[in-house]
């Protein structure tokens, strides 16, 4: 008998491939859902493969780079699967983003082609003109969007044809080009395979538990966001029906009704936003039966919140998931069972994510000690788009470097601690930026807290706490806060100085930019 011919690199099935499967075994069911508007399976399908089909006509050819610039809405997910079948990468850009960002993504990517929102394309036209590479527009939604030679979104379909590219992809190619946020410097873009995601979203669905009868997923994070693109591509890949939200808006009532009105079985929320739902009026009396798994990230829950959790969705298992972009979204899962009696930590590995804490020598540190979380495993990036001097340092030692600093009970739940770059060394000792920040921002004076290194002649550096006040006619008072600290912390750990601001800076993630607060920590200070 003839040895069997080896099946080719692409015998997978790609992102492209999950959908165009429902649309065949289930066409009639409801993939996408939006102000009350039905996408089934078929549809989206059809018009993703218009879509791939404009694209190619456009020059768009496999690897090249298609950026998407939306507010979250089907033609988001039809572009990030159109640009799967076709085998481009995808190149999602935060909408918050000022033009000089946008222009920076847009060249470093060498994008080819964009879909832009028709609110947004103001914003993009500014950014076009200082990027040559990129040659078309499609602008979605209407508007005052006719600049240049852009292209309306729905022209472009209705003209092309309903039919499958016919491209055959590589697992292992690149699916999406993913933009760190930048806290410090301009961020990076993070190459995630359709191999990364496709593991990332089967190990999700398989550690978290996920049940045959959680069959909505209500999206509310931005789909630019590795956090939303994660829930997508597992409510796709189930089959499920996917519940999308306007984007730049939380409302707890809205989202309330919404959780009631479609059955939704998944969510994922921050805990603020989870506080806002609980608290709302008269929830004990709505039917909320249908919730499977509720899932919070991005900050500690709070005992007490969880316990509102817990009462408020008995049917439902409570879960709290930690990664970044690098890891394709999760990369550590605190299931249910464990949110109170492990609460602070961010759990244990995900299925197919090894990890180790190591010190600066790449050597592992002994349990309960701090050092740097390292990852290796399938879901991690291939690399950071064309910048290898960055890749080969993120991947020192064979292992993805995370910039997270933790340590490991005995039990081996891990609990984050800092980021490497915002660790305060003063007199030779480590200070955690994230543990002081938790005993200033416990003073019933402060609603917000950053902490950052000022340089000093003697100790090297010395913590400077930036607060917004919880009232502004009544700051805290560096020595009230200096005695509130000195029953909290060591000695070392106390901060020094004390500045009092409006806000804290932030970058359009949301992230405090440390980086302008320790260039601008003396005069903050007062220069003391």
């Amino acid at each position: 008998m003839a040895a069997p011919t080896p099946a080719p690199a692409f015998a997978g099935m790609t992102l492209g491939d999950q959908l165009a499967r429902h649309a065949r075994t289930v066409p009639g069911a409801v993939a996408l859902r939006m102000d009350g508007a039905d996408h089934t399976y078929r549809e989206l399908d059809d018009r993703v493969d218009r879509l791939a089909g404009a694209l190619r006509a456009r020059g768009v050819a496999p690897g090249d780079r298609v950026a998407v610039m939306t507010f979250n809405g089907p033609e988001t997910v039809e572009a990030f699967f159109a640009c799967a079948r076709l085998g481009a990468v995808c190149v999602p850009i935060n909408f918050r983003l000022h033009a000089d960002e946008v222009a920076y993504q847009l060249s470093d990517s060498g994008a080819l082609l964009a879909v832009v929102e028709a609110a947004l394309a103001a914003t993009f036209a500014q950014a076009w003109k200082r990027t040559p590479t990129v040659r078309h527009c499609l602008v979605v939604g209407e508007g005052d969007e006719a600049t240049g030679s852009m292209e309306r979104y729905e022209d472009a379909l209705r003209d092309a044809p309903a039919t499958a590219p016919g491209v055959a992809v590589d697992l292992q190619a690149p699916a999406f080009i993913m933009y760190t946020s930048g806290t410090t410097g301009r961020p990076k873009g993070a190459v995630l395979t359709h191999y990364n995601l496709l593991v990332q979203t089967m190990s999700r669905i398989a550690h978290f538990g996920l049940p045959a009868d959680c069959r909505c997923w209500l999206i509310n994070t931005p789909l630019f966001h590795i956090g939303g693109l994660a829930a997508l591509l597992s409510s796709i890949l189930l089959g499920a029906r996917t519940v999308l939200t306007r984007s730049g808006r939380f409302d707890p009532v809205e989202t309330l009704d919404l959780l009631e009105r479609e059955r939704v079985g998944y969510v994922f929320l921050v805990p603020a936003q989870w506080q806002a739902i609980v608290d709302v009026p008269g929830i004990q009396g709505r039917d909320l039966s249908a919730l499977r798994i509720i899932s919070w990230g991005a900050a500690p829950a709070t005992k007490a919140l969880l316990h509102r959790m817990i009462e408020t969705f008995p049917g439902a298992r409570l879960l709290s998931v930690f990664g970044q972009t690098e890891s394709s979204a999760v990369s550590t899962v605190l299931l249910g069972e464990d949110a109170l009696r492990k609460i602070g930590s961010v759990g244990t590995p995900l299925l197919n994510t090894e990890v180790r804490i190591v010190d600066e020598h790449m050597d592992d540190v002994p349990c309960g000690e701090v050092g740097e979380i390292v990852y290796r495993g399938p879901s991690i990036m291939s690399g950071y788009w064309n910048k290898p001097a960055e890749t080969a340092a993120a991947f020192t030692g064979g292992w993805f470097h995370s910039g997270d600093l933790v340590r490991q009970d005995e039990d081996g739940y891990i609990y984050v601690v800092d980021r490497l770059k915002d660790m305060i060394i003063s007199g030779g000792e480590n200070i955690y930026s994230a543990e002081v920040e938790e005993a200033v921002a416990a003073h019933p004076k402060v609603a917000e807290v950053a902490v950052v290194g000022m340089p000093h002649e003697r100790w090297g550096e010395t913590p400077l706490a930036v607060v917004v006040p919880a009232a502004a006619s009544d700051p805290p008072t560096a020595e009230e806060m200096e005695r509130w600290c000195k029953s909290r912390l060591a000695s070392y750990k106390v901060p020094r100085h004390l500045a009092v601001v409006a806000e804290l800076p932030r970058n359009v993630s949301g992230k405090v930019r440390k980086n302008e607060l320790r260039e601008s920590a003396r005069s903050l200070a007062g220069d003391r």
